[in-house]
């Protein structure tokens, strides 16, 4: 394909048909998948588990507090599971999707057992990621700053050593039917 540089004042008939071919299409594979979802239900419900694998990307870490035993961690949350329902047959292998789609499907419920307080990014738009890819595969991922509670104890104050877990699960579905961690590498 080939790409062409255009003026800002150009005007949308302008667009190459191919471009506007590729809209169509990928407007045409949202309706279809959305028509009829309901996305109250987790991907197949009833008959199997959903297994939703997760990774946590460490952006930073700290400022840990001895005196409010907490931790602030910064990180990319990952989430990755299959919904038969979403499958689609198009053009590309991979849709990445506006994240307020988020909203219209299924979304695993996950919650950090032992935070205080998290918060979702949303400078300048809200720092999520949403694909979709064709054999109904999902990849969600979402920018979070962390407080969690970090039980310490100070015997050996200051020489002690502390492990600060951050426990997280499914706020309304058993851990077995849905958390599992990545086993994947990644750098």
């Amino acid at each position: 394909s080939k790409y062409k540089l255009r003026e800002i004042r150009e005007s949308p008939k302008n667009i190459p048909d191919d471009s506007t071919d590729n809209i169509t299409i990928f407007t045409r594979i949202l309706d279809r998948l959305l028509d009829g979802y309901d996305n109250r239900l987790r991907p197949g419900l009833g008959d199997a588990v959903t297994e939703v694998k997760t990774d946590i990307y460490v952006t930073s870490f700290g400022p840990v507090s001895d005196t409010d035993m907490e931790y602030t961690i910064d990180v990319f949350f990952r989430q990755t599971w299959h919904d038969e329902r979403l499958k689609f047959d198009g053009p590309m292998k991979i849709l990445p999707l506006n994240n307020l789609l988020a909203s219209k499907i299924w979304t695993p419920d996950t919650f950090f057992h032992n935070g205080k307080k998290s918060v979702a990014h949303n400078m300048t738009t809200p720092n999520k990621l949403l694909r979709l890819v064709d054999n109904g595969t999902l990849l969600y991922t979402m920018r979070l700053t962390i407080h969690a509670e970090c039980p310490m104890h100070l015997e050996d104050f200051p020489m002690d050593v502390h492990a600060c877990p951050l426990k997280f699960g499914s706020c309304t579905y058993f851990l077995t039917f849905l958390l599992a961690w990545s086993s994947s590498k990644r750098n």
